[in-house]
């Protein structure tokens, strides 16, 4: 409560439910010397009209014993042990959250249907708008009004279903105005029900009241976003799979004679001996280090896929000492579980055991991992995990991994998978290397060990309308760095919206094109010269923005706060923005609004906050907020705004990868305010290492425009980095034409040269040379 105001009640409805473990009457312990009769199946029991431990008639008792799916019976030597409560929110009417759904940002209500399940599965070619499960739990929902943000995080891994009802549903705007004119005191109210399979209840509860707090009270229970390496946030070139050495080599000249930057080229499971992970194809890939060295000569890298079963295979390393040490997941009856993957038949390791995670982690080592160099990384796919021949295409709930069923840790399972992974490459350095890992499955917390995607979409227009609030949905929970395959995974997609696509992609945290071994193949030269230069333009305004990208995710790191996010995030109080999940926001300072819609001639956004002012990056056309703009289109368009009252540090010399425009220099986009202010920050460090956290190696300054005057302050006195980068423009939109801009700086004061834009109010300072690390101010008089 707040004062007298009720913010949220735990089981108003009588909904809580928690059943005790307890013995199958087959199986307790007899009396010495007492006969054991032998069990009988259900339905004799049935027939026999047998009596059980409540009194009650057997007949009950079918599927709490075990559960039949398909030709898969799980059996349940705890019997059934449920858990369930409920949560009351008054005065709340949007909720959020509970990824991975392919289905709209705000949650809508289950009456009637099936409720939202959490459940790690390998779907294929998944159902959209549906509350089905995907490949990833995680149990967090948001709750906000114009009063106040919410959220409750449910820490359970079994399977979990999440019932939600309002009090207006169904209701019309029309039915709503109805009420507020006749006094109807009817107050809207949410009502949440979490009911999981096994487990205890435990619960946090986070207050706000603002979306910041409640981000930052998360992230103290489940750690923020990893900090990646810089060239992680550029574009990867990703399909399954690339053929051979020479085939990664050709994509990758394909890319310089086309002038399209890129830094990662992914290898799918056909790059592994036999689907044997940590190998190498003799055939196909006979020499990697040559392949890797060529890459890292055009300061590039490569990412392998490392999937978490293993095959059975006497001739194979990794599967000889998992089984030597024991690590692999356990049948009920106490030998190792086995199951079909891609190999064939796989064993699964146990990765909730931490001696298995530092094992697995050790063969990341450059001596065991054979082939691999600093420039290889990591994807773990199949992590639910998937068994191709198992109840759902994953694990029987009944296998055991120690003393804990399956059931009891599904969905954390693809957790430990990353975070094994993401030790490994950490260690393999000796400590100082930021890793970089992308997992398919993630769990509460996954955030810590690197990027997910949105898994097997496919070459569909609602797919990448989906894309935005499902990454959005995962920002709200603590994944920031999050993306979906460009392009589509399954199916051909039109060049009309391939390009789209990639109009949207490269403005998703994690940007990565990617295609099924069946689709033809689309690297971004191969659908005329018109598409291809729509694609390397929007690539490159991707590599222009990295220095925001990249200081937005050391903020999500240091604070939580999703890098992605809806409007109602920065804009609590507009109820206009609690539903849209068309636009984002980019941090608080870019607003994107992809068009998603075949043959659109037209988009309307809607710019937020009454008094605010928004520029087209494009055109630094201005427009107030608080607005639906209708915004005509072409192929080539993709609306983007600066916030008024912002300062956007970009680097416009695009080079073939972030690593070659490290030491290139910046430009100042500064987007004045109706008041003629602006702030943003400057954050640079080595782009790959910890030293920014062990030797406090960066640089973060703030930058302030005020009175007609742009000032650098340093916002970490006792760090040191130096950089060779420097401010070589400064553009200021929305401004005055000044008679003369000085440089102060040293103690000096040097005249620079300007451009004044009358028609656009664009004032540009160019060359003004100070270095990007140094204290300066730029006066206009």
């Amino acid at each position: 409560m707040q004062g007298p105001e009720v913010l949220l009640s735990l089981n108003s409805r009588g909904l809580l439910a928690f059943e005790h473990l307890r013995l199958h009457k087959d199986t307790q312990a007899q009396p010495d010397g007492a006969e054991v009769k032998e069990s009988v199946d259900g339905d004799q029991q049935q027939d026999e009209g047998e009596k059980g431990e409540d009194g009650e008639s057997d007949k009950e008792e079918v599927g709490l014993w075990e559960e039949t799916f398909k030709s898969h019976t799980d059996t349940k030597p705890n019997g059934p042990t449920s858990i369930s409560l409920d949560f009351s929110l008054p005065g709340v009417e949007h909720v959020y959250g509970i990824p991975e759904h392919a289905d709209d940002l705000k949650l809508k209500t289950t009456d009637g249907g099936d409720p939202y399940r959490l459940y790690n599965l390998d779907v294929f070619q998944y159902e959209l708008y549906n509350p089905m499960a995907l490949y990833g739990s995680i149990p967090v929902m948001l709750a906000h009004n114009t009063q106040r943000t919410m959220g409750i995080f449910w820490l359970n891994a079994a399977e979990t279903w999440v019932d939600i009802s309002s009090n207006t549903t169904g209701k019309t705007v029309f039915g709503k105005m109805l009420d507020f004119v006749q006094g109807s005191s009817e107050n809207p109210q949410t009502d949440v029900r979490w009911i999981s399979e096994s487990g205890i209840i435990d619960v946090f509860i986070m207050l706000g009241p603002k979306p910041s707090d409640v981000f930052s009270q998360y992230a103290s229970l489940t750690g923020t976003q990893s900090f990646p390496p810089l060239a992680s946030l550029g574009y990867h070139q990703c399909r399954w799979n690339y053929n051979d050495q020479e085939d990664v080599k050709s994509v990758d000249q394909g890319f310089d004679q086309h002038d399209i930057p890129y830094d990662f080229i992914w290898l799918d499971i056909e790059h592994a001996d036999g689907k044997r992970y940590f190998t190498w194809d003799p055939h196909k890939f006979p020499q990697p280090k040559e392949m890797l060295q060529g890459l890292m000569d055009k300061k590039r890298k490569m990412v392998a896929i490392v999937d978490p079963h293993i095959r059975v295979d006497s001739g194979y390393k990794i599967h000889n000492e998992i089984t030597s040490k024991d690590f692999y997941v356990k049948n009920k009856d106490g030998r190792n579980y086995e199951g079909w993957c891609w190999p064939g038949n796989s064993g699964y390791p146990d990765f909730t055991k931490p001696e298995m995670r530092a094992w697995w982690a050790s063969m990341f080592a450059y001596d065991q991992y054979e082939g691999s160099m600093e420039n290889l990384f990591t994807w773990n796919d199949m992590n639910e995990p998937s068994v191709f021949n198992g109840p759902e295409v994953t694990m029987h709930k009944d296998a055991l991994h120690g003393k804990w069923e399956h059931r009891d840790i599904h969905n954390i399972y693809g957790l430990y998978v990353q975070m094994a992974t993401a030790e490994g490459q950490t260690r393999r350095s000796g400590g100082v290397e930021r890793p970089f890992v992308l997992t398919r499955a993630f769990f509460a917390g996954s955030q810590r060990y690197g990027a997910v995607w949105t898994g097997d979409n496919a070459a569909e227009w609602d797919h990448l309308k989906i894309s935005i609030p499902m990454c959005l949905s995962l920002g709200l929970v603590g994944v920031s760095f999050c993306g979906a395959d460009v392009g589509g995974f399954f199916k051909n997609p039109s060049t009309e919206l391939l390009v789209r696509w990639y109009q949207t992609g490269a403005y998703q945290p994690f940007f990565r094109a990617h295609a099924h071994l069946d689709t033809t193949r689309r690297e971004p030269w191969l659908f005329g010269p018109e598409n291809t230069a729509l694609i390397r333009e929007v690539i490159r305004q991707r590599y222009a923005l990295l220095p925001y990208w990249y200081q937005l995710l050391y903020q999500a790191h240091k604070t939580g706060m999703p890098v992605m996010r809806p409007l109602w995030v920065d804009y609590p109080k507009d109820t206009a923005t609690f539903t849209i999940d068309d636009e984002f926001l980019i941090g608080r300072d870019l607003l994107v609004h992809p068009v998603t819609e075949e043959g659109s001639r037209g988009v309307t956004a809607y710019l937020p906050g009454a008094g605010e002012v928004w520029y087209d990056v494009h055109t630094f056309q201005k427009h107030n907020g608080a607005q639906n703009l209708y915004i005509p289109v072409t192929l080539s368009s993709i609306p983007v705004f600066q916030r008024g009252g912002s300062i956007i540090p970009r680097k416009d010399r695009v080079r073939r990868s972030s690593t070659c425009m490290e030491n290139d220099p910046y430009t100042l986009y500064v987007a004045l305010s109706p008041k003629k202010f602006a702030e943003g920050e400057l954050y640079i460090d080595d782009g790959h290492s910890f030293n920014y956290d062990t030797k406090k190696e960066f640089i973060h300054r703030s930058l302030t425009f005020a009175n007609n005057a742009l000032t650098s302050n340093n916002l970490c006195p006792n760090c040191n980095f130096l950089t060779s980068s420097w401010i070589e423009k400064v553009l200021i939109l929305g401004a005055s034409k000044p008679s003369k801009v000085l440089l102060k700086m040293d103690g000096k004061e040097t005249p620079v040269d300007f451009e004044f834009d009358t028609s656009m109010s664009v004032l540009t300072l160019r060359k003004p040379g100070m270095n990007a690390g140094a204290d300066w101010t730029l006066l206009l008089q």
